[in-house]
């Protein structure tokens, strides 16, 4: 396995046979697993194909396994950021953490995909709540720009 990252809230590896898999660690590591989990649930049921499919998860490890959605994105305007994650608004999820570090480019799908989803919020009124988390938000940086 390649380690992708290493930082105090995850641990990311990706196999050799192109998954990715997450191990969840530090503060509210449990409720940003919940939540990962509970987000890529509904997105698959809203049939959204630039996002991770949840393959596997393990409460007890805080673990997940996804599908992968490509290579690191290095450099993107400010305007191309916010279209993609508004364009994810229209499948029902806010992101809440709308960075340049969520983006990936799937060459086999021809666009750019979003991951992590430790800290984003389904907008479907009447959806149940996600667990209570400080947010990471960080998407009004970008609207200054456009």
């Amino acid at each position: 396995m390649k380690l992708a990252k290493d930082t105090l809230r995850a641990k990311v590896s990706i196999s050799f046979d192109g998954f990715v898999h997450k191990y969840f660690k530090g503060p509210q590591a449990k409720e940003r697993f919940e939540n990962e989990c509970r987000v890529l649930d509904y997105l698959q049921q809203q049939q959204c194909a630039f996002v991770p499919h949840l393959l596997e998860a393990c409460s007890d490890q805080l673990y997940i396994k996804t599908s992968n959605c490509g290579a690191k994105v290095e450099h993107l305007s400010s305007k191309k950021i916010l279209s993609i994650f508004d364009e994810l608004e229209q499948y029902g999820v806010r992101h809440e953490d709308a960075a340049l570090r969520n983006i990936t480019y799937n060459e086999r799908l021809g666009r750019f995909c979003v991951i992590d989803f430790e800290f984003a919020t389904i907008l479907e009124p009447g959806y149940p709540p996600s667990p209570e988390m400080k947010s990471h938000a960080n998407r009004d940086l970008f609207r200054q720009d456009t």
